[in-house]
């Protein structure tokens, strides 16, 4: 028997990388498809269409690097924001042409990029590290470009560096958790009765009913949004959920009060981070005008502050002012998309509507909605202006939320 388990594997019984305990980093679980991939390559044959996507799965798995956690997986979607975002900056600051064909198509090339993957309901990293490198880009720019000119004092880059930290701290929070709905052991035990056959219900009238084909069930987006004002099971999680409660198909889990899933912190807004979701929209907004401002006061001094964007001659003479003018640009691209997004949330927060719930209401076209669908009053959990934001503010988090590690933040 020992020498059974000692002995080499035959040549026809090649060994795969998850038997073997050489290999310290795991197996990438597409072994023949990666070798047949190779010898076709090495062959100069075509690949299979449908062997494009395991083989480029397990060489994605295998680019990992190694940090005293253990070996993380290198995201690429990472990757485009940390080299375009500066080399389209810098090349948007040679000339105004230049800058504004690239501003004009930047938010383009992002929306594309944004239908692209939610069409697929996958998770990326692309808009996250894009938020965090432009926050930490700009402030960069700041420090390295404005400060020497000497038109900031140190309580204004005293306030920009609190205003930067203390975003990031509520961030930090935010990607804490939205409050997944957790299964209890009713749940658990229930669900285990009703996939059990029952012998009683099996044989009638000579008839063996558990070979009756059932009747078609609904699609499960039909299931899901049927069940988000009052509750239910989820035909997914098979968990009971309360009012209210969304099942995220990106995120994989049932949402207790769940308001959108949100692609800038790659995690859904429920119940537990609602605050603080909508207060690292605040700081960062409030950061982002303070140092708009500060930027556009040392670059067109002579200009007023709410026409230096439009026009302010001679920015281009010099690298340096046109680079910072450019950001400045930049900056109030982003800012204008997150300020319409704060609004949005600050409406629906004062008619007690979540974003989920007000989508879902302009589809069914059940609701009273102004404004081309901006306002939507679902009236069903609204009890006024003052009553909806004391409910939002005193809003506790869910008793069963668990602390997320570091590594669940991204």
């Amino acid at each position: 028997m020992k020498w059974e388990k000692l002995k080499p594997p035959e040549p026809d019984d090649p060994m795969c990388c998850c038997e073997c305990d050489v290999d310290q980093h795991g197996c990438c679980c597409d072994c023949e498809d990666l070798d047949e991939a190779c010898n076709r390559w090495l062959k100069g044959e075509p690949q299979k269409p449908d062997c494009v996507l395991p083989v480029f799965g397990a060489v994605m798995d295998r680019l990992r690097v190694r940090l005293l956690s253990g070996d993380r997986r290198v995201e690429l979607s990472m990757i485009p924001a940390l080299v375009l975002l500066p080399l389209l900056l810098r090349l948007a600051a040679l000339h105004f042409l230049l800058g504004l064909v690239i501003m004009t198509a930047l938010p383009g090339l992002v929306l594309w990029y944004y239908y692209a993957t939610h069409r697929n309901k996958g998770r990326t990293l692309f808009f996250l590290s894009l938020a965090l490198f432009s926050l930490a880009y700009m402030y960069f720019l700041f420090v390295t470009e404005i400060l020497p000119r000497g038109d900031v004092s140190h309580l204004q880059l005293v306030t920009v560096t609190t205003g930067v930290v203390l975003t990031l701290i509520s961030l930090v929070r935010t990607k804490r958790g939205p409050g997944f709905v957790q299964p209890s052991l009713a749940d658990t035990h229930s669900t285990n009765q009703n996939q059990l056959p029952d012998k009683h219900s099996a044989s009638q009238n000579g008839v063996d009913q558990s070979i009756v084909p059932a009747p078609p069930a609904k699609p499960v987006e039909q299931q899901t949004q049927s069940l988000t004002a009052k509750g239910g099971n989820c035909p997914l999680c098979r968990v009971v959920r309360p009012p209210r409660a969304g099942h995220c198909r990106i995120c994989g889990g049932c949402v207790q009060r769940l308001d959108h899933h949100c692609i800038w912190i790659n995690s859904c807004v429920g119940k537990a981070n609602h605050r603080n979701f909508l207060l690292t929209l605040l700081l960062f907004l409030l950061t982002s005008l303070y140092g708009i401002s500060l930027v556009l006061r040392s670059v067109c001094p002579r200009q007023n502050l709410l026409t230096a964007l439009l026009y302010c001659p001679g920015v281009y003479n010099q690298y340096s002012s046109a680079l910072c003018f450019t950001c400045a640009w930049y900056s109030s691209i982003v800012t204008g998309g997150l300020l319409h997004l704060l609004v949005l949330q600050m409406i629906n927060i004062s008619y007690n509507v979540t974003e989920r719930e007000a989508q879902l209401a302009l589809r069914k076209k059940n609701d009273q909605s102004h404004l081309r669908g901006l306002v939507v009053d679902t009236g069903v959990y609204s009890r006024g202006f003052w009553q909806n934001w004391a409910e939002f503010l005193t809003m506790g988090e869910p008793a069963d939320r668990h602390a997320s590690a570091l590594t669940d933040l991204v």
